[in-house]
């Protein structure tokens, strides 16, 4: 195979990279920007269809959290431990009491919802991650995350994910690389043309977003976001953590527990008492914790303090937290917001701004736009394979990604095969997909090779 022009070699190997990703992962990013747009577009849907579960009494005295909890427990026909109080603190808001079931998937919680005034139960249902999202958007955080498949599934969206920046990057090398040139006479464009030209003009004013979403999306992967973590933790970007472990001495069993009358089971009975929980909660006001959507949790172990975090991520971003050795009544450490690395915050930004919640309803606005334009550009793409679609062999000899790399120089195609591999080791799925590819690529090269073997020599 003889090389060509280092400039058209690149440009067809840019070209037939990224008519692969258009054409195999296309469809992953496509379910992605769909099923992430209804994501965002639903929290105000969502509030509609359950305000009987999330409104409570507006008028009246809030009875004691404890009390809350206790008629939560009561509810259960069978103990759970505690994982977590979100009290209602404004009026008309629901208090949740949430538990861990070993009935629930990873992140799943069952919530009993309590009125504050008249510790009426208003609901019990399944809320899923720090977000506390409710079914339907759980369901809808199931179909983008995973494609309702469970772990197997999650392989779509990091697949998804950790094609898109680089199919955002070709696309505007290639348009770069063959814009037109400017012409002074109006010209008429063709179907194909058109399709192109919209094609690479949303790619251009999408591009932030396809990088943002691609990097965020990848920090949430099984496999990406592992190697992802340990750059962070390398580089100390990770979000700092409030140390709960208190010393012995603190960490005594509570001589009344069996008094209480709470239906805790013998673990979590001797880990803390849940009647000390208006006690933490007003002590970590004092120390500073000032949002209005809260979460506290009770110690797992007898040497573990109470936390208290806030967890309103809309801007500003509240997420201080505090942790409380209840036996002492003493705040044994702090997290503030503005104490976390400049990398940790753009995670934290990045990560709300990907689900909508960083700028309230502007945030939303925004995603749906992005999303639907995203699709249209697939489509688009889709499009433009489907106007110049390939012709039968014989006139229009097939092209290959492995026939575009033997084009390049020596050392181009030594770079792509480094860049490819250390990339493939970053991103384990990307780099199993890139086998696929080849084994697709070489199939086709073969038979194109054998069909231009096999035609009569005309003297």
């Amino acid at each position: 195979m003889t090389t060509c022009m280092p400039r058209q070699a690149w440009l067809t190997l840019l070209r037939r990279l990224h008519f692969a990703i258009g054409l195999f992962v296309g469809p992953f990013i496509f379910i992605a920007a769909l099923s992430g747009t209804l994501y965002v577009a639903t929290p105000q849907l969502e509030n509609y269809l359950y305000s009987s579960v999330l409104t409570g009494t507006r008028e009246g005295e809030p009875q004691p959290l404890a009390k809350q909890i206790d008629v939560a427990e009561h509810y259960l026909h069978h103990a759970l431990r505690l994982h977590a109080v979100r009290p209602g603190l404004d009026a008309g808001q629901t208090t949740r009491v949430m538990f861990s079931d070993p009935a629930l998937a990873a992140s799943e919680h069952r919530a009993i919802f309590i009125d504050p005034v008249t510790l009426a139960v208003t609901g019990d249902m399944t809320v899923y991650g720090t977000s506390g999202i409710l079914p339907l958007r759980q369901w809808i955080d199931y179909l983008h995350r995973s494609l309702l498949l469970g772990d197997i599934g999650r392989f779509y969206s990091e697949l998804a994910a950790s094609w898109m920046w680089i199919a955002a990057l070709g696309g505007i090398a290639l348009w770069w690389m063959t814009r037109p040139r400017r012409v002074r006479k109006p010209i008429t464009r063709s179907r194909l043309m058109a399709a192109r030209h919209w094609h690479s003009l949303l790619g251009l004013i999408l591009l932030a977003g396809l990088l943002l979403f691609s990097a965020t999306g990848l920090t949430w992967s099984q496999y990406a976001g592992g190697n992802v973590d340990k750059l962070r933790a390398a580089m100390n970007w990770m979000t700092p953590q409030v140390n709960t472990m208190i010393s012995g001495e603190a960490a005594q069993t509570d001589p009344h527990a069996e008094h209480h009358g709470h239906q805790h089971n013998a673990m979590a009975a001797n880990a803390f008492n849940p009647d000390d929980i208006d006690s933490v909660l007003a002590l970590a006001q004092q120390a500073g914790i000032h949002a209005r959507l809260l979460e506290i949790r009770p110690p797992r172990t007898q040497n573990q303090a109470w936390t208290v975090t806030e967890i309103d991520r809309r801007w500003p971003t509240q997420v201080d937290a505090v942790a409380i050795n209840s036996e002492t009544m003493q705040v044994i450490d702090k997290i503030h917001f503005s104490q976390f690395p400049l990398m940790a915050k753009l995670t934290r930004w990045g990560v709300d701004f990907h689900m909508g919640v960083l700028f309230g309803l502007a945030n939303q606005l925004l995603l749906v736009g992005f999303g639907v334009a995203l699709c249209v550009m697939i489509v688009l793409g889709y499009r433009q394979w489907w106007l110049r679609r390939p012709k039968a062999a014989s006139t229009n000899p097939v092209e290959t990604l492995t026939q575009a790399w033997l084009m390049l120089p020596a050392m181009g195609r030594l770079g792509v095969v480094m860049i490819t591999v250390a990339l493939g080791i970053a991103m384990p799925v990307s780099g199993i997909s890139v086998v696929l590819f080849l084994l697709v690529d070489i199939i086709r090269w073969k038979r194109a090779q054998a069909r231009q073997n096999a035609e009569p020599v005309i003297y």
